[in-house]
């Protein structure tokens, strides 16, 4: 091999290495502008979802409300007959009726343990009394506990039989 073919030789070898070395700054600038433009989008995405997350938590109790109005609308009704006592109970059963079955569409229900065996899942027992009743069965329920959709949201404060 000659001079010249050996030259020849290295400078093609020389020119492939720059050409890869062009491709790879290439291929490493459009990896960058890809990774960028997915970091920006990422961003965007976190801002748009907590937009979301809050406008969801202001405006979460409107349906309620909305539903609710009605509820206002008869206690307004009720409280213009004040004077006759009889229209006035007879209104305010009404406005109770309607918000009790309001709330009972919204998957509200009360908890009526008398008689159970106490469970501490939806019981709280405030006094604990001798009884002809077997023990740990509930004897009196002194405020009325709820559940909302199958999960306790304010447990029953019971008086439980204790014989021992």
């Amino acid at each position: 091999m000659t001079k010249e073919e050996a030259h020849k030789k290295k400078k093609s070898e020389m020119e492939k290495k720059d050409n890869g070395i062009k491709e790879l700054t290439h291929k490493t600038r459009e990896l960058t502008d890809s990774l960028q433009r997915l970091q920006a989008e990422f961003e965007n995405y976190k801002k748009r979802v907590e937009k979301e997350k809050q406008d969801l938590i202001r405006y979460a109790s409107q349906n309620l409300i909305i539903k609710l109005l009605p509820i206002v609308d008869s206690f307004e009704i009720a409280l213009k007959n004040h004077k006759d006592k009889n229209k006035f109970l007879e209104g305010m059963k009404l406005v109770f009726s309607q918000f009790y079955s309001l709330l009972e569409k919204e998957g509200l229900k009360q908890i009526n343990p008398l008689g159970e065996k106490f469970d501490p899942n939806k019981h709280e027992v405030l006094i604990c009394d001798k009884s002809n009743k077997p023990d740990n069965t509930i004897i009196k329920v002194l405020q009325k506990g709820y559940i909302l959709n199958n999960k306790p949201i304010r447990h029953a404060k019971v008086k439980i039989a204790k014989n021992k």
